[in-house]
């Protein structure tokens, strides 16, 4: 276990979550709030959304101290939500999921007693994937992808329920857009020698809105991606940070 408390920067990206969003938030603060937390933060960043999400955002921000806000005027995809995510958090351990509530996040105490001082990054792995069976196969086929193509250890690179230390992601430089950052990610902090705990955790079926991952053209630039990712960091070998784009 850490032996000292430890302060949290919880952060969640957004695209047209306006049905899910506002108890998301709520429930995170009420979880943090609970725990014997040095400090915390939530952030949301809002991808360009067009429904309602951002007039609850505002609302929300008047009620809640502990939030902010990071608004895109374009969406600019999961990555780089993930990556302004990322940049603007503060704390030293930073945990993320999507704004959609398919994850519970109170189990963010079951991620925080996988905490140790020799662990840098807590990884959730569903118990059980509450999705349609063809998002069932695609998700299999794509850990399977990804073990193959860049020898990804974890039992599943697509689950974004995170906790992370800060420094881990201060070490590496991300540049991907699409929803292949998280292979990117994995890849990156395995490669530069930091330590996983795994953790199991629930999985819901979406009620509100639609996958940004599951859409054909989507998924077709997110295989373009990953070939690109794979000649990048596995045929040429790129470090995991160095020039590029920063986070």
């Amino acid at each position: 276990m850490v032996k000292k408390p430890i302060s949290i920067s919880a952060f969640f990206p957004c695209y047209n979550d306006g049905g899910t969003i506002a108890s998301i938030v709520v429930l995170m603060n009420r979880t943090l709030a609970s725990l014997p937390l040095k400090d915390y933060e939530i952030l949301v960043v809002d991808d360009g959304s067009t429904d309602h999400a951002r007039a609850i955002l505002e609302e929300l921000k008047r009620k809640y101290s502990k939030l902010r806000i990071i608004y895109h005027d374009k969406n600019k995809g999961y990555g780089g939500a993930l990556r302004s995510g990322f940049a603007a958090a503060k704390e030293e351990w930073i945990f993320y999921t999507d704004g959609d509530f398919q994850y519970d996040v109170t189990e963010i105490k079951d991620l925080l007693a996988a905490m140790s001082d020799e662990v840098d990054i807590i990884n959730g792995y569903k118990k059980s994937r509450s999705d349609p069976l063809h998002r069932k196969i695609i998700g299999k086929l794509y850990h399977w992808t990804t073990k193959t193509l860049f020898g990804v250890k974890i039992r599943d690179v697509d689950c974004d329920f995170r906790l992370i230390r800060k420094k881990v992601l201060d070490a590496i430089t991300l540049e991907e857009n699409s929803g292949a950052i998280c292979v990117e990610m994995i890849k990156k902090i395995q490669d530069a020698g930091f330590k996983f705990a795994e953790v199991p955790v629930s999985h819901f079926f979406r009620v509100y809105g639609q996958s940004q991952f599951f859409d054909i053209k989507r998924v077709f630039r997110v295989g373009k991606s990953l070939l690109r990712l794979w000649w990048r960091l596995v045929i040429k070998k790129e470090a995991a940070s160095g020039k590029g784009a920063t986070l």
